[in-house]
């Protein structure tokens, strides 16, 4: 059976040196069903969430991790939010316009900032973080991220096309040089011979074969990723009532009807003047 939509965690045996892989399929068909995202920002917000799926899988406790990529280019939003159990959610916002020809990542971005958004079931007030969008590549870009938040020497190979995302995380740790001098620049010389096509057409576990066929790897137990944006009709409810009986009436004479989007998970919700009436009535009750 494929071993596609699970994060496959690995360490070098003698190395020291961890690492992660994931290639997402279903988990990635089902976050862009519904979009008519052009190649370039399909491919952009593919390659997000397989690093996303990466960073997250690093949550101990229960949680949820949001980055969000913000730039003044033709694609000036990518947000991509996942959770302990890796349920992924994400979007994208672009200029149709300018999205036309051949584009390099820094001119689809601009210039803009990669935010991070951490929040625990421990925290009292969400960890955020920012960074400025530095490098010529999705991975450029959250390998600057990584270097500065845990100052240890990352890779990270990312790719993604109209059926799969798939992305390889590598990290030294502090004693990967005691235990072999010349063990990182060696992995870095194989992960040279990468290329996109082979880590969208290979399984993850074949292509950690193929690029470290002479190192010892130990691969731990997968964990599963899915698309998780279900509908939840109560939290736009509790925002409505948040917003008050007033502020609701004046939205419903000007429009007859109340809308709100869920742009990340690409659905409306629709509440009539008889649905708010009844859900300023049940409040009262209460």
């Amino acid at each position: 059976m494929p071993d596609f939509d699970r994060v496959h965690p690995f360490l070098f045996e003698h190395l020291d040196i961890r690492g992660a892989i994931v290639c997402l399929e279903d988990a990635w068909q089902s976050l862009r069903s519904g979009r008519d995202y052009p190649l370039p920002v399909a491919n952009l917000l593919g390659e997000m969430s397989a690093v996303t799926t990466l960073i997250a899988a690093n949550l101990k406790q229960a949680g949820r991790m949001t980055f969000q990529l913000r730039g003044a280019g033709p694609v000036n939003r990518l947000v991509l939010d996942c959770d302990e159990r890796l349920r992924l959610r994400g979007m994208a916002h672009w200029q149709a316009d300018s999205i036309q020809g051949q584009r390099c990542v820094p001119e689809l971005l601009g210039h803009g900032q990669l935010a991070l958004t951490l929040d625990t079931a421990d925290m009292r007030v969400p960890y955020q973080s920012l960074v400025p969008l530095t490098g010529d590549s999705v991975a450029d870009i959250f390998e600057h991220y990584l270097a500065q938040s845990e100052q240890l020497p990352t890779r990270l190979l990312l790719a993604a096309d109209a059926q799969r995302a798939a992305g390889l995380f590598l990290q030294k740790l502090p004693n990967a040089d005691a235990r072999d001098p010349d063990g990182w620049n060696r992995v870095e010389h194989l992960l040279a011979t990468w290329r996109p096509e082979e880590m969208l057409a290979l399984e993850p576990l074949q292509l950690l074969r193929r690029l470290f066929l002479e190192e010892d790897i130990r691969v731990f137990a997968a964990r599963p990723v899915s698309h998780h944006c279900p509908e939840d009709r109560e939290k736009v409810r509790d925002l409505l009532h948040g917003l008050g009986r007033a502020e609701c009436d004046a939205l419903l004479h000007e429009k007859g009807e109340i809308l709100i989007r869920d742009d990340l998970c690409n659905r409306d919700y629709r509440f009539t003047p008889d649905e708010v009436a009844a859900l300023f009535a049940s409040t009262t009750l209460h």
